[in-house]
C-alpha cells in the first residue's frame, strides 16, 4: 500500500487536474485526514468513491445493513450475487481498487464515541435523526468535522457543521488578481489607478499588496492592505500623505487572508437553521423540506419503515406527522404553512433511491468532506435541500398507483418505486450515442447502468478515439491502474457491463467529424432517441449539435472546469441549441508582446510553446509532408514566406547535425542568439533610458526592460535548457541523445560561441498594428533576392523526404520525453531576462499545457443533473418549465437553475423535399423551385449549398437558362 501522510509525495503524475483545483497545501491536508461513512448504500458509495479518488489519508466504510434489491438502483459496487451479504464489506473491495494511495477498510460495529475519536471527518447516510443527533452532539464537542447526508427519491438533504472556529484559507479557490499601477496619489485617500489595458477586478474588502513601485517604495512588499474600490481602474489603499512622492510602475496583487466560520452543532442548527438556496425558483422549499424530512425520520420509528410508494393513506399520515412537527417548533424553523402537496409527493418517492440524485447530493457531500479536510472553498451554511419534482409525469393530475410503483425483486425496484415500471420499460429501449468516454463519460455510463438504460432492445453506442492515461485514473473511475494505454471506450463499456450485465453497450474508437460521417449516417442518427455529449472542446461540441438539429435529436450537453460546471438540455422545437449562444472568445497575447516586450510568465510560456513548435515540429512538417508547401508559403504576408523559408533551409542543409555533440553545439548557440544577442538588439534599438516621441520613458507600464543573460554551466537552469534542447533537436533528426549532466559539462567548455554586435538598421515593430502595416506595404520587398535564392537552395520534397526529420508532437503528461523540460527552462530563462517572476513546472504545465483543471465531485454532481434530463426527455416532457438547465460552483457554493431559452422558430424548422422524381430521376433546379411554388405558396429568391451559391433572383439570365434544367 503506497503510504499516505505528512512525509507523502504527492503523486503529481496521478493527481495532476485536481491540483490545478485544489493546490499542493490543500492536498497535503487531505492527507493527514481520516474519514469515516456511514450508510453504503447508492449514496454513501457515490461519496466514498469521489473522496478516495480525492486522495484522503484513509477511508473506512460503515454499516449494519445487507445488501437488498432496493439497493441495485443506485448502488454500482454491489452485484445481485451479493444479495444478503454486508454493503460495507462487500464495497471495500472495489472501492480499495479506486486509489492505492488511500487504504479502505469496513466496520460493521456500533458507533461508539470511543470509535468515532479515530477521525477527523464524519459523514452519515441512511443513519436515523436520534443517531444523527447523538453523533452530531459528540462530535461538535470534540472538534470533529460532520456532515450528514440524505437521498429520499426525488429530494435530497446536506446538513454541514465543521466546529465553533473553521478557518477557510480560500474561499472561492480563483487565482488572485494582479494589475499594473500607472499612478498613486499622495494623499489621505491614496488613490490607485491601474493601467486601462484592463480592468482591475477587485472588489471592496479585498487585501492587496505591492512590487515594483518606483518612488513610493513604502508600498513594496508592505503587509496586505484593505482596499475600497472606487471604479473599474481604481481604488482607494490608505493614507499615504507620509510616504516618498510616486515616481512610476508598480504592480498590484490580490492576497488571499483566511477566514474563519462559526457553525452551530446538528441539534441547535434544526431549530434555527440556515438554508444554501439552489433554486431560486423554490425559494420557500427548504423550509418546508426540513419538516418534512423529520416528518419522515418520525414515520419511520413509528412504522420501521418509510412510506409505501405512492400510498395515499401513508402520505395523509406524513402530512399529519409533518403538522405535529411544524406545531413543535419555536424557532425560525417553524413553517406559517405547510404545503400539504410537497409533504405528500415527498412521501409518495420516498422509498425511491434514484442514481441522478445520488450523484448529484453525493459529489456535493464529497466536496464538503474535502472542505472540512482542507479550509480550501467556503463550506456550505449549513442546511441544503434539493429536488427534482419536475421529472415526474407532466400531467395536472396523474398519480402512480401502488401496484405500478411495488417492489418486483429486481434491481430497479427503487426506480419504479418513483416513476412506476412504464417508464422502466421505456428507458430499455432507448438507443442513445454517448459521445466522449473520460470524467464525464464515464459517470454518464454508471447512471445509465443503474438506471437500466438499453438494457432490454435499445443499446448506447460510446465513442472515444483515446487512450487511458494516468492522469485520468484520478476521476475517470471506471479505469484501474492496469487499463493505462488501453482504448478508454471498450474499457468502460466493460467496466459498466460489471455493474449491470443487462446494459447493451457497444464501444467505437472514432473521432466525430466530417471524416466519420460514413459511420455516422442518415440511418444511424435516424435510429437514435437521443445523443448525450461528454466532450472536452467546443468544436466537437458544435459539431454534435449541428448533428443533432439536423436529424431532430434531443441532445444532453455538460461540462466542468475545476468546480464549476454546467448542464444545458437540447430539446427539438422547444429550446434552442448548444450553438445559439456562445461565450466570447479567449483574448489572445499581441505577436509584439510574445516577441520583444512580455510582462507575465503567461507570456513568457506562450513564447517557449511557439518556440517548441517552431524548432521541433513545423519544419519538419514543412520540409517533408506537403507537396503545395512552396507555393502555399510565398502567398503569406510581409516577412514571413522569408522567415518560414529561411527555418526549413536551416533544418534540411545549415543546422543538419550528424552527431550529439553536433545537437550540443545547435543548443549552445540557439541559447546564445535567445538570449543574450536578441536582447541586445533590442536594448540597442531601444536604450534603458529611451524616451517616447511625448517624453515618457519608452520602457514603462507593461513593457519592461530587458537584460542579456550570460551563459554558465554552474546555472542547473541554463544546462536544463541545453540538455533538453539539444536531447529534442537530436530527436528530431533521429540521432541518438543523451542525459549524461557531466559529459555536457565538458562539451560545453570546448564550444566556442561567435562574437555577436547589434546591428543598425534592423527594423522592431513595437506594435501588432505597426507590424500588419508593415507585412501590408506593396511594392518590390528588399528580400525576394534572397526568397530566390531559397528556392533554388531547397532540395525537392522528393528530395527532402529522404531526411530521417521526424516532427515532434507537445505532449505535456510525459515526464521522460523533455517536452515539459523544454518549456520550463525556455519560458524560466526568458522571464529572467525581463525580471518577471518564473514558474514551477507544475504551473508551466498548467498553461503551456492549456490543462482543464478536473475534480472527480463537480463530475459527478453535474451528471447526476444530466440524467435527471434524461428521465425527462424518455417521459415525452412538452413544456419548457419541466427543463432545467444548470450552472454550479462548488467553491462558492453557488447553484443557478433556469428554463431553457425558448427557440428561434428558423432553428428546428425544415423543408422535407424527396429530391429523387417518381421516374427515378433527380429533381431539377426549375422542379425545385416549382416544387416551393405549388406546394408552399413560397418563392426562392437564393438557395445555397455551402458556400455555393446556385440559385438568386440577380442571376445573370444565361447564367440562369443553363442551370434551371440541371438537376
Amino acid at each position: 500500500m503506497a503510504k499516505n501522510g505528512n512525509d507523502a509525495e504527492i503523486d503529481e503524475g496521478l493527481y495532476s487536474r485536481q491540483l490545478y483545483v485544489l493546490g499542493h497545501e490543500a492536498m497535503k491536508r487531505m492527507q493527514i485526514s481520516n474519514i469515516l461513512i456511514s450508510g453504503l448504500r447508492g449514496l454513501g458509495v457515490e461519496i466514498a468513491k469521489n473522496v478516495i479518488l480525492g486522495g484522503v489519508k484513509s477511508v473506512t466504510l460503515h454499516d449494519q445493513g445487507v445488501a437488498e434489491w432496493k439497493d441495485l438502483s443506485s448502488q454500482f459496487y454491489l452485484r445481485e450475487e451479493d444479495l444478503g451479504k454486508n454493503r460495507a464489506e462487500v464495497s471495500q473491495l472495489r472501492l480499495a481498487e479506486l486509489n492505492s494511495y488511500v487504504p479502505v477498510t469496513s466496520f460493521t460495529g456500533a458507533l461508539t464515541n470511543e470509535y468515532l475519536t479515530k477521525f477527523q471527518v464524519v459523514v452519515l447516510t441512511n443513519s436515523s435523526l436520534d443517531e444523527q443527533i447523538r453523533i452530531g452532539d459528540f462530535c461538535h464537542s470534540n472538534g470533529i468535522k460532520l456532515i450528514v447526508a440524505d437521498t429520499r427519491g426525488l429530494f435530497g438533504q446536506l446538513f454541514c457543521d465543521f466546529g465553533e472556529e473553521m478557518t477557510m484559507f480560500d474561499v472561492n479557490g480563483e487565482q488572485p488578481l494582479s494589475a499594473m499601477i500607472s499612478m498613486i496619489t499622495k494623499d489621505s485617500a491614496g488613490v490607485v489607478t491601474c493601467l486601462d489595458e484592463a480592468r482591475h477586478g477587485f472588489e471592496s474588502g479585498d487585501f492587496v499588496t505591492f512590487t515594483e513601485v518606483q518612488g513610493m517604495t513604502e508600498l513594496n512588499g508592505c503587509d496586505p492592505v484593505e482596499i475600497k474600490t472606487l471604479g473599474p481602474y481604481t481604488f482607494s489603499i490608505c493614507d499615504t500623505s507620509s510616504f516618498s512622492d510616486y515616481v512610476r510602475g508598480g504592480i498590484v496583487t490580490q492576497v488571499k487572508m483566511p477566514k474563519t466560520v462559526a457553525f452551530k452543532s446538528l441539534s441547535s442548527s434544526m431549530a434555527e437553521p440556515e438554508f444554501m438556496v439552489t433554486d431560486f425558483a423554490k425559494f420557500d422549499r427548504p423550509g418546508q423540506l426540513h419538516m418534512g424530512f423529520q416528518a419522515l425520520h418520525a414515520f419511520e420509528k413509528k412504522h420501521s419503515r418509510l412510506p409505501k410508494p405512492w400510498s395515499q393513506s401513508d402520505a395523509d399520515e406524513l402530512v399529519a406527522l409533518a403538522e405535529e412537527v411544524n406545531a413543535a417548533q419555536s424557532g425560525s424553523a417553524k413553517q406559517e404553512q405547510l404545503d400539504q402537496a410537497i409533504i405528500k409527493k415527498l412521501s409518495c418517492v420516498a422509498a425511491g433511491d434514484l442514481a441522478p440524485i445520488n450523484a448529484f447530493i453525493g459529489g456535493l457531500a464529497a466536496q464538503e468532506a474535502m472542505k472540512a479536510c482542507t479550509g480550501k472553498f467556503m463550506p456550505i451554511m449549513q442546511w441544503l435541500y434539493f429536488d427534482a419534482l419536475e421529472c415526474l409525469s407532466e400531467a395536472e393530475d396523474a398519480v402512480l398507483t401502488e401496484e405500478e410503483c411495488a417492489p418486483r425483486n429486481c434491481r430497479y425496484d427503487s426506480q419504479i418505486a418513483v416513476f412506476g415500471s412504464k417508464l422502466q420499460e421505456l428507458l430499455a429501449k432507448q438507443r442513445y450515442f454517448l459521445v466522449g468516454a473520460g470524467a464525464i463519460g464515464c459517470e454518464l455510463l454508471k447512471n445509465f447502468a443503474m438506471m437500466g438504460l438499453a438494457s432490454g432492445e435499445g443499446e448506447v453506442i460510446v465513442t472515444d478515439m483515446d487512450t487511458i492515461e494516468k492522469s485520468n485514473l484520478n476521476r475517470q473511475f471506471l479505469f484501474r491502474p492496469w487499463d493505462v494505454t488501453k482504448m478508454k471506450s471498450e474499457t468502460a463499456a466493460a467496466a459498466v457491463k460489471q455493474m449491470n450485465p443487462s446494459i447493451r453497450i457497444t464501444g467505437h474508437q472514432n473521432r466525430v467529424g466530417t471524416d466519420t460521417e460514413k459511420v455516422y449516417d442518415d440511418d444511424f442518427f435516424e435510429s437514435l432517441d437521443g445523443v448525450a455529449n461528454a466532450l472536452d472542446n467546443v468544436d466537437a461540441r458544435m459539431y454534435m449539435d449541428r448533428r443533432c438539429v439536423y436529424y431532430c435529436k434531443p441532445l444532453l450537453e455538460s461540462g466542468t472546469l475545476g468546480t464549476k460546471g454546467n448542464v444545458q438540455v437540447v430539446i427539438p422545437f422547444l429550446t434552442e441549441s448548444y450553438s445559439s449562444s456562445q461565450d466570447p472568445p479567449e483574448k489572445s497575447i499581441p505577436i509584439c508582446t510574445l516577441k520583444n516586450f512580455p510582462n507575465a510568465i503567461e507570456h513568457t510560456l506562450q513564447w517557449a510553446r511557439d518556440e517548441f513548435e517552431g524548432l521541433f515540429k513545423q519544419p519538419a512538417e514543412n520540409a517533408l509532408q506537403d507537396p503545395k508547401f512552396m507555393e502555399r508559403t510565398l502567398k503569406l504576408p510581409g516577412a514571413q514566406p522569408l522567415e518560414v523559408l529561411e527555418a526549413v533551409y536551416k533544418s534540411l542543409v545549415t543546422d543538419k547535425p550528424r552527431s550529439w555533440e553536433d545537437c550540443v553545439v545547435w543548443a549552445r548557440n540557439h541559447w546564445q542568439c535567445q538570449y543574450n544577442n536578441n536582447i541586445r538588439q533590442l536594448l540597442h534599438n531601444f536604450p534603458p533610458d529611451q524616451l517616447t516621441s511625448s517624453g515618457a520613458p519608452f520602457w514603462s507600464g507593461p513593457k519592461r526592460c530587458p537584460h542579456p543573460l550570460e551563459f554558465s554551466t554552474n546555472n542547473d537552469l541554463h544546462m536544463d535548457y541545453i540538455m533538453a534542447a539539444a536531447n529534442l533537436f537530436a530527436q528530431s533528426y533521429g540521432l541518438p541523445g543523451s542525459t549524461e549532466r557531466s559529459a555536457l559539462t565538458k562539451l560545453l567548455q570546448d564550444i566556442k560561441v561567435p562574437e555577436f554586435v547589434p546591428k543598425s538598421g534592423i527594423k522592431i515593430h513595437v506594435s501588432d498594428q505597426e507590424l500588419q502595416n508593415a507585412n501590408a506595404s506593396v511594392g518590390k520587398r528588399s528580400d525576394d533576392s534572397r526568397l530566390e535564392e531559397l528556392k533554388t537552395l531547397l532540395p525537392s520534397t522528393e528530395a527532402a523526404s529522404q531526411f530521417k526529420l521526424c516532427p515532434i508532437d507537445f505532449e505535456k503528461d510525459d515526464e521522460t520525453n523533455f517536452h515539459m523540460d523544454f518549456i520550463v527552462a525556455a519560458s524560466n530563462l526568458r522571464a529572467e531576462n525581463y525580471d518577471i517572476p518564473p514558474a514551477d513546472r507544475h504551473k508551466s504545465k498548467l498553461i503551456a499545457g492549456k490543462i482543464i483543471p478536473a475534480i472527480a465531485t463537480t463530475t459527478a454532481a453535474v451528471v447526476g443533473l444530466v440524467c435527471l434530463e434524461l428521465l425527462k426527455i424518455v417521459q415525452g416532457h412538452k413544456k419548457l418549465e419541466s427543463f432545467k438547465n444548470g450552472f454550479m460552483n462548488l467553491a462558492l457554493p453557488f447553484f443557478a437553475f433556469s428554463e431553457p431559452i425558448a427557440i428561434d422558430w428558423t432553428l428546428w424548422d425544415r423543408f422535407e423535399v424527396k429530391g429523387i422524381q417518381p421516374n427515378g430521376e433527380e429533381m431539377t433546379l426549375r422542379q425545385f423551385l416549382d416544387y416551393f411554388k405549388n406546394e408552399h405558396k413560397l418563392e426562392i429568391t437564393m438557395l445555397s449549398q455551402g458556400v455555393s451559391m446556385l440559385y438568386s433572383f440577380f442571376m445573370p439570365a444565361a447564367k440562369l437558362k443553363e442551370r434551371l434544367d440541371l438537376p
